[in-house]
C-alpha cells in the first residue's frame, strides 16, 4: 500500500480516488530509495507501474504554490514520444491534484503559445520531448536552473544514438546537484554504463529478478509464419475472436500502418491509425477514440509501442515482425498490463524468419520454427477462439462502434503547416491564365475583370511593334473582350482561331 510508505497523505488520497491503492513490486523497491533522494535505475516488465515508481517521489519533493513554490519548474521528466508525454503528464497531474501541483506537457506538433503561457503562469513539473524542451529553453521560456529531480522515462530509448545529443544538452541546463532516475522495461548493458556517467552512485533495481527483456507471463503468445498477401484475411479473422476487447496492431512502416487501417475500415472494422505522417491533432484524435471505445482497433507504428497504457487492450497483433527483441517486448507489453491477461499474435513473413529467430533466441522463447499459417488454417480458429463462420469482413450486425468520425478533431494550432489563401489565388488565376494565349482569352470573356485586365496588358506588350504582330494581338484581344472590337473584321477573327490551332495552316485553308 502507498500509505505504508512515507508518502504525503494528499498524494495517497488522490491515487485512491482513481482506484490505485496497492503498490507493484517495482514501486515497493524504488520508493524507499527514491523518497530518500538517491539516484536509481529502475527496470521492470511493461505494465507494472513504473510511472508512479518515479512519480510519487517526485510529487513528494516538489513544493506547490500553497507551500511557497515560486512557479519555476522543480522536476523534469523527459520521454521519447508525444503520446507518452501526454499520458505521463495526465497521470502525474491526477496524482498531484490534491496538493495543487501543476504539471505541464511540452511537446512538438502543436502551437507554442499555450505552452509558453502555462510556463509563464508557473508550473512545478514539466513532462516533455527533447526537441520542444530545448526550443523553449533556448528561447528563455523554460527555466531549468531549479530542477531538483530529473527522470528519463524509457531510458534505453532516450540514451540511444538518436536522442543522446539532445539529452546531453538538457543535462547541461539542469543543476549538477540533483536526483536522477532512469526507468524502462529493457536496459541493455551499454546503456546502463552510459547512464552511470551522469548519475551519482545509482542503484540498479530490477523487479522480479528477470533477465533483460523478459515478457509478461500473463500474455499468451502465438507466432505464425504468414504470407504477406494473406495477412489482411488472417488479421480479419483474428479480430473476430470471441470476447476480445481493444486491439493494437503494430507495423514497421508508416505507409503499411495507414494501408492496413484503411483496409480494415473497408472490411467493416472500426479502426484508426497512429503514425508519424499524421498531424498531431489526428494522432491524438485516434488515441482518444481508441481509449473511449469509438474505435476498437488501433493500427500503429512503434511510436505507440512505448509506454502507452490503454485499459482494456486484450490483443496485440504484430502485423510485421519487430526489428529486435526490445521492440517485441514493448509492443506486446501493451496488453497483459497491471495483472490482467492478454494475447499477442505475431505474423512473420518468410523474409523475416532469420530476424524472428534472433528475437526468439534473445528472449529464450520456444517459437524458433513458426508454423506456416493461412487464413483458412484450422489452428487459427482453435488457438484464438475464432468462430468457424468468421470470414474476411465483419458482419453488419456486429458493426456497433461509432468510428473515428465520432471523435472531434481538436485544433492544436499545429506547427509546420502552410495555409495557402485560396481566395487570393483564385482572384489572380484569371490574370495569370490570360497570359497563356487563347485559353486565357476565353477565361477573360467569362470574367469581365479578367478581360479588362488582359486588354491593356496585351496592348502594352505589342505597343512597340508594327505590322502583322500588332494586328494579330489586337485581333486576339478583341474576342477576349467578348465583342468584335473597333476595326475588327472576319479575316482577323479567322486568324485568331488559326492561332489557337498552332500555325497558319487553317488560315490558308480558310
Amino acid at each position: 500500500m502507498f500509505s505504508d510508505f512515507d508518502v504525503h497523505p494528499d498524494v495517497v488520497a488522490a491515487l485512491a480516488e482513481v482506484g490505485i491503492t496497492r503498490t507493484f513490486a517495482i514501486q515497493e523497491l524504488t520508493l524507499p530509495l527514491a523518497l530518500a533522494g538517491h539516484d536509481l535505475i529502475g527496470q521492470a516488465r511493461t505494465g507494472t507501474g513504473k510511472t508512479l515508481g518515479f512519480g510519487v517521489p517526485m510529487l513528494q519533493r516538489v513544493v506547490p504554490p500553497a507551500e511557497g513554490g515560486d512557479g519555476v519548474p522543480q522536476a523534469l521528466v523527459v520521454v521519447p514520444t508525444r503520446e507518452l508525454c501526454v499520458q505521463v503528464a495526465r497521470d502525474l497531474a491526477a496524482a498531484g491534484s490534491k496538493r495543487g501541483i501543476r504539471v505541464q506537457a511540452i511537446y512538438g506538433g502543436r502551437a507554442y503559445e499555450p505552452q509558453v503561457q502555462s510556463l509563464q503562469g508557473g508550473v512545478e513539473i514539466v513532462v516533455g520531448t527533447p526537441g520542444r524542451l530545448l526550443d523553449l529553453a533556448q528561447q528563455g521560456h523554460l527555466v531549468l536552473g531549479k530542477v531538483k529531480v530529473l527522470v528519463l522515462d524509457e531510458a534505453d530509448e532516450m540514451l540511444d544514438l538518436g536522442f543522446l545529443p539532445d539529452i546531453e544538452r538538457v543535462l547541461t541546463m539542469v543543476p549538477e546537484k540533483r536526483q536522477t532516475m532512469l526507468f524502462s522495461a529493457t536496459m541493455p548493458g551499454p546503456i546502463v554504463n552510459l547512464a552511470r556517467q551522469f548519475m551519482t552512485q545509482p542503484t540498479h533495481i530490477r523487479a522480479h529478478g528477470n533477465d533483460e527483456g523478459s515478457t509478461v507471463p500473463q500474455t499468451t503468445q502465438f507466432i505464425y509464419r504468414a504470407h504477406n498477401l494473406d495477412k489482411p484475411e488472417l488479421l480479419s479473422r483474428v479480430l473476430q475472436a470471441r470476447d476480445r476487447g481493444l486491439v493494437m496492431v503494430f507495423c514497421r512502416t508508416k505507409r503499411t500502418a495507414q494501408k492496413v487501417a484503411d483496409e480494415l475500415v473497408d472490411r467493416g472494422f472500426a479502426a484508426a491509425a497512429v503514425h508519424g505522417d499524421l498531424g498531431q491533432g489526428a494522432r491524438e484524435q485516434a488515441l482518444r477514440a481508441f481509449r473511449s471505445g469509438k474505435v476498437d482497433v488501433l493500427v500503429a507504428t512503434d511510436v505507440a509501442a512505448r509506454g502507452i497504457d490503454v485499459t482494456g487492450v486484450s490483443h496485440v497483433v504484430n502485423y510485421q515482425c519487430p526489428e529486435d527483441e526490445k521492440t517485441y517486448v514493448h509492443r506486446i507489453g501493451r496488453t497483459g498490463r497491471a495483472g490482467h491477461t492478454g494475447v499477442a499474435v505475431t505474423l512473420v513473413d518468410w523474409d523475416d524468419i532469420p530476424r524472428w529467430q534472433l528475437i526468439n533466441k534473445a528472449l529464450n522463447l520456444d517459437f524458433a520454427e513458426p508454423p506456416e499459417t493461412y487464413s483458412t488454417s484450422p489452428w487459427v480458429y482453435t488457438d484464438l477462439d475464432v468462430p468457424e463462420t468468421a470470414k474476411g469482413r465483419l458482419p453488419r450486425s456486429q458493426r456497433t462502434r461509432e468510428g473515428l468520425e465520432a471523435e472531434a478533431l481538436e485544433d492544436l494550432g499545429e506547427t509546420g503547416k502552410r495555409h495557402r489563401p485560396a481566395e487570393r489565388s483564385g482572384g489572380q488565376s484569371g490574370g495569370r491564365g490570360d497570359s497563356h494565349g487563347p485559353s486565357g482569352g476565353r477565361d477573360g470573356g467569362e470574367q469581365s475583370s479578367g478581360g479588362a485586365k488582359s486588354r491593356p496588358r496585351r496592348r502594352t506588350r505589342s505597343g512597340g511593334k508594327a505590322g502583322d504582330g500588332a494586328s494579330a494581338t489586337t485581333a486576339a484581344s478583341a474576342p477576349a473582350a467578348g465583342g468584335d472590337g473597333e476595326g475588327s473584321s472576319k479575316p482577323r477573327r479567322r486568324r485568331r482561331r488559326g492561332g489557337a490551332n498552332r500555325g497558319g495552316g487553317s488560315e490558308s485553308a480558310a
